[in-house]
């Protein structure tokens, strides 16, 4: 059987039958899901077909895999995954260099790490690169610590407010404890424990309210 992977959605055609792409998939008991419709060149268009369908069954959702000749679904990272995690990496990256040397591969924080890196980033909150060209531009400032068994969490904001203060010292320290406080608000409500320090606060695991 020859395979060719289309250039268009990324799709895989096999046997003449497209079977990688968006589909519409209904869970079934045993964790795998059965296709209902697709495949779709991307996830707008299967949430588009999937609002215009009349008496839908329950917990039907669109999800990125390849059809199986059985009908269920063999699941697959997306390409819009793959760009989420790349893009996580360089979040990553911009941590102060060497901040894991000291801890072993058993150690929680590295991946308390990812996880309030990942919280932010899906809240549209991006973290503050001091080495980079752009770091004039302000951020998230996170500083993992050991000692603290949590994330140090803060906000900068860009150099015409904490460095200039163009608008004065009055606004530059306002806003300032208005994004602090929004930072601190966004982790708690995503389910981590979240402790004030100075002005900023320390995150640790936490669980999700009720």
């Amino acid at each position: 059987m020859s395979s060719i992977v289309g250039t268009r959605f990324n799709e895989v055609v096999l046997g003449g039958v497209v079977r990688q792409g968006w589909w519409l998939v209904v869970d079934e008991e045993d964790g795998s899901g059965f296709v209902l419709d697709g495949p779709f060149g991307d996830r707008d268009e299967a949430v588009w077909a999937l609002d215009d369908l009349e008496d839908a069954p329950a917990g039907l959702h669109p999800v990125y895999g390849v059809r199986r000749a059985d009908g269920l679904l063999r699941r697959r990272s997306s390409p819009q995954d793959r760009t989420w995690w790349s893009f996580l990496g360089e979040q990553v990256d911009r941590l102060p260099e060497g901040w894991d040397a000291d801890l072993d591969d058993e150690h929680p924080l590295p991946g308390l790490v990812v996880e309030v890196v990942a919280v932010l980033a899906e809240a549209g909150l991006f973290l503050y690169d001091p080495s980079g060209a752009d770091g004039e531009l302000g951020g998230v400032c996170l500083t993992p610590e050991a000692t603290l068994d949590g994330v140090v969490v803060s906000w900068r904001q860009h150099d015409r407010m904490s460095l200039d203060q163009l608008h004065g010292a009055a606004a530059d320290a306002l806003v300032q404890q208005v994004m602090n406080r929004a930072l601190a608000e966004v982790l708690s409500v995503r389910g981590f424990a979240v402790e004030p320090l100075g002005g900023a606060c320390v995150v640790r695991e936490g669980e999700l309210p009720e």
